[in-house]
């Protein structure tokens, strides 16, 4: 089992930066591939990112591509989720999740465990 926290959230301006990162407990989680999603008020929970168990595999959403980064420390057990040109439309609750498949799935029913997400707004 993996237990997920996720940090680094908070306010910033439109065009600013922010690195989330997602700490994994358990002796599993550099077998996992790590997914970032996020889910703005009203709206279905979206995937972001993804990067695979070794970190030679990442997948982007069109709408963050060329503008997010994601990679991994597993000796630190840790995912991170740069993210850089930020746009009031990302603003959102930000979700790391694990799964231990050997595809990097853009869909939220294929994670198995989740974190409790963190905040991020970008003012315009």
């Amino acid at each position: 089992q993996v237990q997920l926290v996720e940090s680094g959230g908070g306010l910033v301006q439109s065009g600013g930066s922010l690195r989330l990162s997602c700490a994994a407990s358990g002796r599993s989680f550099s077998s996992h591939n790590i997914g970032w999603f996020r889910q703005a008020p009203g709206k279905e929970r979206e995937f972001v990112a993804a990067i695979n168990w070794s970190g030679r595999s990442t997948n982007y959403a069109p709408s963050v591509k060329g503008r997010f980064a994601v990679s991994r420390d597993n000796a630190k057990n840790t995912v991170y989720l740069q993210m850089n040109s930020l746009k009031p439309e990302d603003t959102a609750v930000y979700y790391c999740a694990a799964d231990l498949s050997t595809t990097l799935w853009p869909l939220v029913t294929k994670y198995d465990y989740w974190g409790q997400g963190t905040q991020v707004t970008v003012s315009s």
